[in-house]
């Protein structure tokens, strides 16, 4: 039920009417307390993880534990893809939200994890799958789902996410383990590669390479071998492995399915796999092929596409993503957590910078430690502060090397994960990013709602993020990292005056508020573009979230803006017993504005609703 938020202020004596208006709004007012409206009915969304959330920090997993414990008219089923069964849990789930998880890796039997499906499930589902079983029904599928990996191409995410169906709907009868790893599927796999050789003309696939590609399409695809939980709409955290369930709720069940994108998960695997030198060329170009067939899965079987950033969406286009699918909405933080430090020049007895990132490849760590050294040069009493855990432990122990290698063990000081970011980013006179790739990065909307001076790199969305509240240096470019700490620095003024712009940047635009809201209009959106939810249910639904966004600008001193959002929910559904409210709240804004007459009409509908609400034969008559 609509609740309003603040008292009716006193009708102008000049108002000829106003002790009648001002008495019937008081009693419409108290009389709806009594009223029983309909209970607004609740989402069910199944938000897809992989490698992140509630498994491991970072900023996917901020910005997941911010939906799933902030949005509350939403019951979440969060579905998370594990390396291994073994991995702690690193966030609480609130009571309304629901796990389930798949370990790719470190199970001997593919639904061993699932507690609720019987051994003697699985080992009929064993006895059933026969050699003329995988013949007859799984080789058919097996074929289009190589030519989808292999061979790509527009349109092959429709036809991958069909063969998906397909296999979800084989593996509910026959057994996972026994199906993959047949002597038929087998052959029929080693023979499809051997008739396509690497992209770059070299030799075709040795056995080797053959069975570790057989051992990735098994181990990626373990998603398709488990129940996917029955929702009213999916959500996925990448276009990753983690969407596949998405696309097999949607074509199972017509289930509506919205993909987020924070870092472009194909070109981060793009980068990764250029650095391995353990793998064949050969089995890198098969894993490139199958990853961009899963990204690709997504993108064409999505319905909306919202990459955290307008950057990202040049990687979606270039896939073919229609422009009317793409809809950027940005992550956001709590203003109230990452508190504006004062506004005078601060006085530290030593200069600190601050990086709050993972020790990963991806962080360009090391060029922080380059840069360091050159700041040192000039401040000699300068210390660099990283926090955050370690992501990779080999690239750990090359930035032990290098710092020592460089003299630095002193002035760059790893200070490992932190639970009070916060507490983070005061510790420093300014913030730094060395990102060789990224999304739109929460540790920079963080700092600039902290009110720090940011120097980054300028990739991804970060641009978008900081505009001119920072200072923006090329990707691996150590010398000039070092050149805008320096300057920073050196310039308490300009140091203070880029961290208030940028605090009132990130409160204009990068809030937690806005993107909840933005996402929760989202799901309600696609859901009623399902065609499957009542109409009274959705007019309700909308009028809610209409009202409670014109709410929140009313707190906010935007009368008109409210005014407008009002309007849209009495629109949304003008027979609901909440509408006179609404009607109600309207007038009172007229008075505010001191539109005596626009008041009195509203207060007239609202008079006129009421009667009918209470009497609905007096309608008729």
């Amino acid at each position: 039920m609509i609740t309003p938020v603040s008292r009716w202020p006193e009708i102008p004596s000049w108002c000829g009417r106003a002790a009648a208006w001002q008495a019937f709004a008081a009693w419409w007012l108290s009389h709806l307390e009594n009223v029983e409206g309909p209970e607004l009915s609740r989402l069910r969304v199944m938000l897809t993880t992989e490698g992140t959330y509630p498994f491991h920090r970072g900023g996917v997993s901020t910005w997941c534990d911010a939906l799933v414990r902030r949005m509350e008219e939403v019951d979440f089923v969060v579905y998370a893809l594990l390396m291994n069964p073994f991995v702690r849990q690193k966030y609480e789930l609130p009571a309304n939200t629901l796990l389930r998880t798949t370990p790719l890796w470190g199970t001997e039997e593919p639904l061993e994890h699932l507690v609720e499906v019987p051994f003697a499930q699985i080992y009929a589902a064993k006895r059933r799958t026969t050699d003329d079983v995988i013949r007859a029904e799984f080789l058919p599928l097996l074929e289009p789902l190589l030519e989808a990996i292999l061979e790509g191409g527009e349109g092959s995410g429709l036809q991958l996410g069909k063969t998906l169906h397909s296999l979800y709907q084989y593996f509910r009868e026959y057994d996972y383990k026994a199906t993959f790893k047949s002597a038929a599927a087998w052959h029929l796999f080693r023979e499809r590669l051997a008739r396509r050789p690497s992209r770059n003309g070299r030799l075709p696939a040795s056995v080797f390479d053959a069975a570790q590609a057989l051992g990735w399409v098994y181990r990626f695809l373990l998603t398709v071998a488990n129940p996917v939980p029955e929702v009213e709409v999916t959500h996925s955290a990448a276009a990753a492995i983690c969407g596949l369930p998405c696309v097999i709720s949607k074509l199972e069940r017509g289930t509506p399915y919205l993909l987020t994108e924070h870092g472009v998960y194909l070109r981060e695997q793009y980068i990764a796999l250029n650095r391995r030198r353990d793998m064949s060329s050969y089995s890198k170009d098969f894993l490139l092929s199958l990853v961009t067939a899963v990204a690709r899965t997504s993108y064409e079987n999505a319905d909306q596409i919202s990459p955290v950033c307008a950057f990202n969406t040049r990687w979606e286009r270039a896939f073919g993503v229609r422009p009317d699918k793409i809809r950027v909405i940005y992550n956001g933080v709590d203003p109230a957590v990452f508190a504006r430090t004062p506004v005078v020049p601060e006085v530290r007895s030593t200069p600190t910078v601050v990086m709050v990132a993972r020790i990963d490849p991806i962080k360009d760590v090391e060029s922080v430690i380059r840069a360091a050294r050159t700041v040192r040069e000039h401040m000699p009493e300068v210390k660099f502060l990283i926090y955050g855990g370690v992501a990779v432990p080999e690239y750990y122990q090359r930035c032990l090397e290098l710092r020592a290698e460089l003299g630095l063990d002193s002035t760059v000081i790893f200070a490992g994960h932190t639970e009070d970011v916060a507490a983070a980013y005061r510790s420093g006179d300014v913030v730094v990013l060395a990102s060789i790739s990224e999304g739109f990065p929460y540790s920079v909307v963080e700092a600039m709602m902290s009110g720090k001076a940011v120097v980054a790199t300028d990739v991804g969305g970060v641009k978008e993020a900081l505009s001119d509240c920072g200072l923006l240096v090329p990707p691996r470019r150590p010398d000039q990292l070092a050149s805008g700490i320096l300057r920073l620095l050196k310039d308490s003024s300009l140091r203070q005056s880029l961290g208030q712009e940028a605090r009132e940047r990130a409160l204009t635009y990068f809030t937690v508020a806005r993107f909840l809201e933005q996402y929760l209009e989202s799901y309600i959106d696609l859901y009623e573009l399902s065609g499957k939810r009542p109409a009274a249910e959705l007019a309700r639904d909308r009028q809610y979230l209409l009202s409670e966004r014109g709410y929140a600008l009313l707190e906010l001193g935007l009368r008109q803006e409210a005014l407008e959002q009002f309007q849209l929910a009495v629109e949304a559904d003008p027979g609901s017993v909440a509408t006179p409210v609404l009607l109600l709240e309207k007038a009172r804004i007229y008075l505010a504005i001191g539109q005596l007459n626009e008041a009195v009409n509203e207060m007239e509908k609202a008079e006129v609703l009421t009667a009918v609400l209470e009497n609905p034969e007096s309608a008729v008559a």
